[in-house]
């Protein structure tokens, strides 16, 4: 009984292994797009104005909310099918951390809005901001996975032009004769 409730533990271990990443760039890229596509519907996204006010309030009053919504729509898109299809992966997670890295700018800008009286009592558009700690540390794993994998087939590649290498005709074998004890 043991052996079969640690065979279907390692059985479920080695699935998570082989898909979790795979999983986890799909689920994340699809977030992006959802989130994205509502962008460029006017109304369609509960945090159109904070992201409007926010780019706006960034650049000084140059980019209105019209022209930077859809801009951020486009950019958003371009994160989730960059995730979902794996194409471009490096350029879509550079894309993606600053993006991120501007969803916390409505914290600095505006703090009577996100937080309750105390940086410790995030209101609901605080704790919707916050929450992208979670998405930033997925792009993180990505990128490491990314990382990884690129050192994987390097290594791939170089062992491959070793044994390319390999000159069978160079070889010298010598055979010596030892007695037995």
């Amino acid at each position: 009984m043991l052996d079969l409730a640690e065979s279907a533990r390692t059985s479920i271990n080695n699935w998570k292994k082989r898909n979790g990443i795979h999983i986890l760039r799909f689920s994340l890229g699809f977030i992006f797009l959802w989130f994205g596509v509502l962008k460029f519907f006017h109304g369609a996204s509960p945090a159109e104005l904070v992201a409007g006010r926010t780019i706006s309030h960034l650049t000084l009053g140059l980019l209105k909310p019209s022209i930077s919504l859809p801009l951020l729509a486009l950019w958003e898109c371009t994160i989730g099918l960059g995730l979902i299809t794996g194409a471009w992966l490096r350029l879509t997670l550079i894309l993606l951390y600053f993006q991120m890295a501007g969803t916390f700018l409505p914290l600095l800008f505006f703090p009577h809005e996100t937080f309750s009286g105390s940086i410790f009592i995030p209101t609901l558009l605080g704790q919707y901001i916050i929450k992208n700690c979670v998405l930033i540390s997925a792009g993180i794993v990505l990128g490491a996975d990314l990382q990884n994998s690129s050192k994987i087939k390097a290594t791939e590649q170089e062992y491959q032009t070793e044994v390319v290498d390999f000159d069978v005709d160079k070889i010298n074998i010598t055979s010596t004769t030892h007695p037995s004890p």
